[in-house]
């Protein structure tokens, strides 16, 4: 058994089949899933495990190039907003029927247990060389 990283197995297999450009929306728990990307839905109650949570925890695991959510997380969650701002300097914002509709295209589907509105964000994965 692992000892450290994510010990989800069907994260950490999800994760170790990703290339350069596949995209991983991170969600929370009111976002539609779309259909056809592989979904590892971590959701256990309302809250947990929070959207902070699994954003560090991936961030720790894949080289990201870019990022993508909803324009209106500056309104509607300043914390979700704060701590996108403080991984992704160039974080590019959308309306939120955009991210969902770009969030189709998404190789793998991450869902927290964040019930807080707009805690989403769509990474695209970069190469560590």
């Amino acid at each position: 058994m692992k000892k450290a990283g994510i010990l989800n197995r069907h994260l950490a297999g999800a994760l170790a089949e990703l290339g350069h450009g596949d995209g991983v929306l991170v969600c929370d728990a009111g976002m539609p899933i779309p259909a056809g990307p592989r979904v590892v839905d971590l959701a256990f109650r309302a809250g947990v495990p929070s959207f902070a949570e699994v954003v560090d925890g991936l961030l720790a695991e894949l080289v990201v190039e870019g990022a993508t959510a909803a324009e209106e997380v500056r309104t509607a969650n300043p914390a979700a907003a704060a701590l996108l701002d403080g991984h992704f300097p160039t974080l590019e914002l959308v309306p939120h029927e955009r991210l969902k509709h770009l969030s189709a295209g998404a190789r793998l589907v991450v869902r927290t247990g964040e019930a807080r509105p707009y805690a989403n964000v769509l990474l695209r994965c970069g190469v560590f060389f």
